[in-house]
């Protein structure tokens, strides 16, 4: 879904203001000047209204008789936003507020992504195995750069919140892809960033055997392994090897114990099922 704001000079308006609010550049409980905002941006007064009206809708401004235009306390402002989050975002990709944002975003994941997969594996349909399959097809081919890995992911990821047949766990992808996206640009884009195929893999392995409990591991392991890959990026010497559990600790041999867990399980049900019918 591409975010209204993008859209035109208006669009250029909104993300300008919202950057300068997000960032304390404009400070909560600061009363704008339009005028001179009028002037600076070159803009007419209807169109700076019209801009104000989309941060107004997502909590960062508002507007009162006597008192005029003001940023509103960051309390109100709506986070969980997609623009929101991708304008915190937009500027920077090394910043102790991206960071931050990041990992709280990484332990929305961690609540959300393990439960959505758990009902994916259960409820999954022949067309979204062929999605899944498609990203992961996607993730592994090496043409494209770095732009082409970010949207492979995202696609996983979109194809795994939409195997849950849940409308509201569908719509988290508007939270989930921002944050996603930014650490995949980190990620991809350094040369310490390791194959992300193998820990993909291994969840959809699980959701395509219908092994919720495998499926919930897999994931969990994917997520730990994305938190290892973004402090790989930003850390240095010992710290990053350490992060990294060790000397190399490779994404590949992380999924490789998950799906081998999975199998280990699948086949132990499997035995269980036969004496018991025996």
């Amino acid at each position: 879904m591409t975010p209204y704001a993008r859209r035109g000079v208006h669009g250029q308006t909104v993300e300008t203001l919202a950057r300068r609010v997000l960032s304390g550049e404009i400070p909560e409980g600061a009363t704008l000047d339009l005028v001179a905002l009028q002037s600076e941006l070159d803009v007419s007064l209807t169109a700076l209204r019209e801009s104000l009206k989309v941060l107004a809708a997502k909590g960062m401004v508002d507007a009162r008789q006597k008192r005029g235009t003001f940023v509103r306390a960051r309390a109100d402002w709506n986070l969980l936003d997609a623009d929101v989050l991708r304008w915190q975002f937009a500027g920077g990709t090394s910043t102790g507020a991206d960071l931050g944002l990041l990992r709280s975003l990484g332990e929305v994941r961690g609540i959300v992504e393990p439960a959505a997969v758990r009902l994916a594996a259960v409820r999954r349909t022949d067309g979204d195995l062929v999605a899944l399959d498609a990203a992961l097809t996607a993730m592994g081919e090496d043409e494209g750069g770095a732009a082409h890995a970010v949207e492979a992911d995202l696609a996983f990821h979109r194809a795994l919140l939409a195997a849950t047949h849940n409308e509201l766990l569908e719509r988290m992808e508007m939270v989930i892809e921002s944050g996603l996206a930014h650490r995949d640009e980190i990620v991809h884009s350094s040369p310490h960033g390791q194959d992300p195929v193998p820990s993909h893999r291994a969840v959809l392995d699980a959701v395509r055997d219908r092994d919720p409990d495998a499926a919930e591991r897999a994931m969990r392991a994917l997520l730990d392994q994305a938190v290892r890959d973004l402090d790989l990026v930003h850390g240095s010497g010992a710290e990053a090897v350490e992060v990294s559990g060790g000397s190399g600790t490779s994404r590949a041999s992380e999924t490789a114990r998950a799906s081998e867990t999975a199998r280990a399980s699948k086949e132990s049900q499997t035995s269980t099922a036969s004496e018991a019918a025996k």
